[in-house]
């Protein structure tokens, strides 16, 4: 005789406070916890939970995530919808055309999907030639993953898929059989993956690198440091692997030193200069690694340059930092401004999302005006363009450039 067949659950259902649903109503895309008032049940981590209002009506659509202080992340709003794999698809394929235009074949490395702001919170997804780094940040995606597999392998036939994790859901991967850096498609990588950017080639450590291998975020940036290199002496802090210092080298800098307190990155810098020095100008810029901490070897070195990029990794993780980062990036900019010659460029840039752009661009803007040389600001700058930032808490990146008269 068969079993009997289980009830199906009710679907997990919502309420929030009067203030949350004002926050989705606009589009905010996280629900956090102390803004539930009522659920129906217990929920598990990936289930599809709906928001009711206060009159009882269909409000809003999410990844539930019970581990998370962000209950849930928000995938609609509005009237209800069916979530199913041609819904998943559409926003896949939407991802992909708003990039379509962006780069041409001499880059392939660039982000495809950028959580939140692609409509998929609490995932991204970086291309490296022909390796896809999948980044996950919550739990909540672990039940969706072989669905999201095998959309990304009907896009992308014959690209290998690596999966990297947030260290907050690491044992929570391990019980659900995932481990950070493993290939779930393909073929797993002998080493680091080459990819091209703007015609230059760099290598992303995919499986243990920082982010998903590479800052690919700062491309933009670069281009516009490699505008501005020729016959410059250039140093370029918190070099990691090279990116800054590259473009100026094939912008026809004079010479660029990469500083960086990890020697793992200066070599991967090295590794970087020697896969293009069929660049003639690459070839002819005197490279040099120095490894020491940055705010040490400012305040202590005599030496002097013309054009000095300071790219710190965030200064403020949470907001309690906030105060001390701004002080932060002022005395960097400050020891910074003093090893700059006259007619130099400095340019600082902030990932630290807990600062906003007016408070670092203003701390920037203060030490150059205390400085009593005079100045202009040539530029400021935001996100790339594949990492646009639909909502304020996607905000992170800001850089600002100030060149100083002779």
């Amino acid at each position: 005789m068969p079993e009997p067949a289980l009830p199906a659950r009710p679907r997990l259902r919502l309420r929030v406070t009067a203030t949350a649903e004002s926050h989705l109503r606009a589009g905010h895309p996280w629900l956090y916890e102390s803004s539930v008032r009522e659920q129906n049940r217990e929920g598990e981590a990936g289930e599809l939970a709906v928001v009711y209002d206060r009159r009882d009506r269909f409000l809003a659509l999410g990844l539930y995530d019970p581990h998370s202080p962000l209950r849930l992340r928000v995938l609609h709003v509005g009237s209800p919808v069916v979530v199913d794999e041609t819904w998943w698809e559409a926003r896949l394929e939407a991802a992909i055309h708003r990039r379509a235009a962006l780069f041409g074949p001499e880059t392939d490395g660039y982000r495809v999907i950028n959580g939140e702001s692609d409509g998929f919170p609490g995932a991204v997804l970086d291309r490296y030639a022909r390796t896809l780094v999948l980044k996950l940040y919550t739990a909540a995606w672990f039940p969706h993953l072989s669905l999201l597999l095998r959309l990304l392998e009907e896009r992308f036939p014959k690209y290998r898929v690596v999966v990297r994790l947030s260290r907050n859901i690491g044992a929570l991967a391990e019980e659900a059989g995932l481990h950070d850096g493993e290939t779930l498609v393909g073929t797993e990588p002998d080493g680091p993956v080459i990819f091209r950017e703007a015609g230059l080639h760099f290598e992303a450590d995919v499986v243990r690198g920082q982010k998903t291998g590479f800052f690919l975020d700062q491309r933009e940036n670069r281009r516009r440091v490699e505008a501005l290199a020729k016959g410059r002496r250039v140093l370029n802090a918190f070099s990691f692997s090279g990116g800054f210092s590259l473009y100026s080298a094939r912008g026809g800098a004079q010479g660029v030193v990469s500083l960086d307190i990890s020697a793992h990155a200066l070599r991967s810098a090295e590794r970087n200069f020697a896969l293009n020095t069929s660049d003639p100008h690459v070839a002819a810029c005197r490279h040099e690694t120095v490894q020491a901490d940055v705010f040490d070897w400012l305040s202590e070195t005599r030496r002097e340059f013309d054009l000095i990029v300071l790219d710190p990794p965030s200064l403020a993780r949470r907001e309690a930092e906030r105060a001390g980062a701004i002080r932060a990036y002022a005395k960097l900019a400050s020891d910074g401004l003093r090893r700059l010659a006259p007619g130099g460029i400095l340019v600082s840039a902030s990932c630290s999302a807990h600062v906003s752009a007016d408070e670092f661009f203003e701390a920037v803007r203060g030490v150059a005006r205390r400085s009593g040389r005079r100045w202009r600001e040539l530029r400021t700058s935001r996100h790339a363009p594949d990492h646009h930032a639909a909502f304020a808490e996607a905000e992170y990146l800001k850089a600002i450039y100030l060149q100083f008269e002779p």
